[in-house]
């Protein structure tokens, strides 16, 4: 059961990502917003 929950949220957030950034250079910058936010996290 948990492992079907994981795997509908993981389908969710790729869904909302992809949708977010249309383009390669889009999705980049996703990325490289997402690095620099685990950063922030780790740094604290």
């Amino acid at each position: 059961m948990k492992r079907s929950i994981a795997t509908l949220l993981l389908v969710a957030l790729s869904l909302v990502l992809l949708n977010g950034c249309n383009t390669m250079e889009g999705l980049g910058k996703d990325v490289e917003k997402l690095g620099q936010k685990i950063d922030e996290k780790a740094s604290r």
